[in-house]
């Protein structure tokens, strides 16, 4: 629907914080610092998980696909919103204003359907902590895993590939990257059938998740308050801690900018909200989940162990 328009516009200006120019400076430094810290902490979450066989266990290889989806996200956005604030000329190609809408609602959806398999994973090792590795062997693994990038990618992209609408001027994307809710304001003709779309979509990768996961929690409690002794629950509960910080940090991100009284709506509000998941909850996942628990902690022990002493080899040989 209107593909042949598309390649009229060749760029787009993205407003970003340049409504407030003093302070694109300190933002660059302070973005540069916290994408750098998120580049990190993923990567070292998918390095340690790769090199300690320790950690593949069915929670760090989700863990491993987090860590890929965060890096993926930021890398999309950042680098693109650190340069804007040195160019004096604030605009993004079209194709790659475009490429970001698709990516940035793929890599949502994705996200969704990770954590709901995540809390599964939750669920069946609380639940059913002598079948765990049976349930949750290799083939489940990666079937659940794949399912979730699968069923991110044909929920958010097939759609919006199918209904995506051409552009009109004027060109300006008041916000800090290219995102579907952004540019829906922006389309030309009619925009009923795709708002149907996504609000078909919203409910099935977004709402169906957030569901799943809270079913699986109040099974989990059930089953926590089974346990006689009060180490034992507190044990329990402590291996859902990080994935219920990570839900609460996501969803709760969402529902501030989705359901949020329209007297206290802002553009710059929108803008704070979507640096918080899209900048900073990258950079706080990898810390949340694995870099502060113990078997990371001693997996890095192990891995930079191995490290000094084929370091100490080479030197000698």
């Amino acid at each position: 629907m209107g593909h042949g328009n598309f390649s009229v516009i060749s760029e787009l200006i993205l407003v970003g914080f340049s409504n407030y120019p003093q302070t694109e400076i300190p933002l660059f430094f302070l973005f540069s610092l916290v994408y750098l810290a998120s580049l990190f902490g993923n990567t070292t979450v998918i390095t340690l998980v790769i090199l300690d066989f320790s950690l593949q266990t069915p929670m760090y290889i989700f863990l491993c696909h987090l860590a890929f989806l965060n890096i993926f996200f930021s890398t999309f956005v950042v680098p693109k919103m650190l340069f804007n604030f040195l160019a004096s000329k604030k605009v993004i190609s079209y194709n790659f204003c475009i490429a970001q809408t698709y990516i940035t609602l793929f890599l949502e959806s994705t996200e969704c359907f990770l954590l709901a398999v995540m809390a599964l994973d939750r669920y069946v090792a609380i639940c059913y902590p002598l079948r765990y590795l049976l349930i949750m062997n290799w083939s489940v693994c990666a079937a659940l895993a794949l399912g979730a990038w699968t069923v991110g990618f044909f929920a958010s992209v097939v759609p919006l590939y199918l209904t995506i609408l051409p552009l009109c001027g004027p060109y300006v994307v008041d916000y800090i990257f290219c995102e579907l809710p952004i540019l829906l304001h922006m389309f030309c003709a009619d925009t009923s059938l795709l708002e149907t779309i996504m609000a078909t979509g919203g409910a099935g990768t977004v709402l169906f998740p957030f569901l799943f996961i809270i079913l699986s929690y109040l099974r989990i409690l059930v089953a926590v308050m089974t346990i006689n002794s009060i180490k034992g629950r507190k044990k329990a509960f402590s291996t859902c801690t990080s994935h219920l910080i990570a839900v609460i940090m996501y969803y709760g991100t969402g529902m501030i900018r989705y359901l949020r009284p329209k007297s206290l709506y802002s553009a710059e509000g929108d803008k704070l909200i979507s640096v918080f998941y899209a900048v900073i909850n990258p950079m706080l996942n990898p810390f949340i989940y694995s870099l502060r628990n113990k078997e990371m902690k001693e997996g890095m022990k192990k891995v930079m162990g191995k490290y000094k002493i084929k370091t100490k080899q080479q030197i000698t040989d």
